[in-house]
């Protein structure tokens, strides 16, 4: 095994570590959401902090999810022309995908890197009186997901590469 081999294995085994971290998020959700409308249609209590509560746990959710999709292949793909290709054209494609995948991370990091520092610098929080202040924790997590999908198509890149020469 070469060593970007591993490398591209170890990357793989992270965001698996990462994504089933984050899977136990989604029961988080589903709990504060059913509070959520126990409360409210049960017993006519709302609670704003509640209501915010739920976005905030819906941002890693998605944020590192979509690397952990990335992974396992269960992000969307045009199978239209993609079924018709030779393997040698398809491991091509994948390679293309990918580079592309770690510019568009390069660009979302970078332009978020300014917008999480102002709204750090502001102190940011919630316009809803009882709701969650601290709202550029959550806005930090934008960049930190787009360096784990960055490096998941590194991943990807690697093995599509290696796939392409061996087809």
């Amino acid at each position: 095994m070469t060593a970007v081999e591993k490398l591209a294995g170890g990357i793989d085994h992270f965001i698996d570590l990462v994504g089933r971290a984050t899977a136990w998020l989604a029961l988080g959700l589903a709990l504060v959401m059913g509070s959520n409308v126990l409360l409210r249609y049960g017993f006519s209590i709302g609670s704003i902090w509640m209501q915010e509560f739920e976005w905030h746990i819906m941002v890693p959710i998605c944020v590192f999810g979509m690397s952990y999709a990335l992974r396992h292949g269960d992000h969307v793909r045009v199978d239209v022309l993609f079924q018709y290709f030779s393997p040698r054209s398809k491991h091509l494609v994948d390679v293309i995908t990918a580079v592309v995948g770690m510019l568009l991370s390069i660009i979302v990091i970078w332009l978020c890197i300014p917008y999480v520092w102002l709204s750090w610098s502001i102190g940011e929080g919630t316009a809803n009186p009882g709701g969650i202040d601290y709202r550029y924790i959550v806005k930090a997590l934008i960049p930190i997901g787009f360096a784990l999908f960055f490096i998941q198509s590194l991943s990807e890149a690697i093995k599509s590469y290696l796939a392409y020469r061996s087809a």
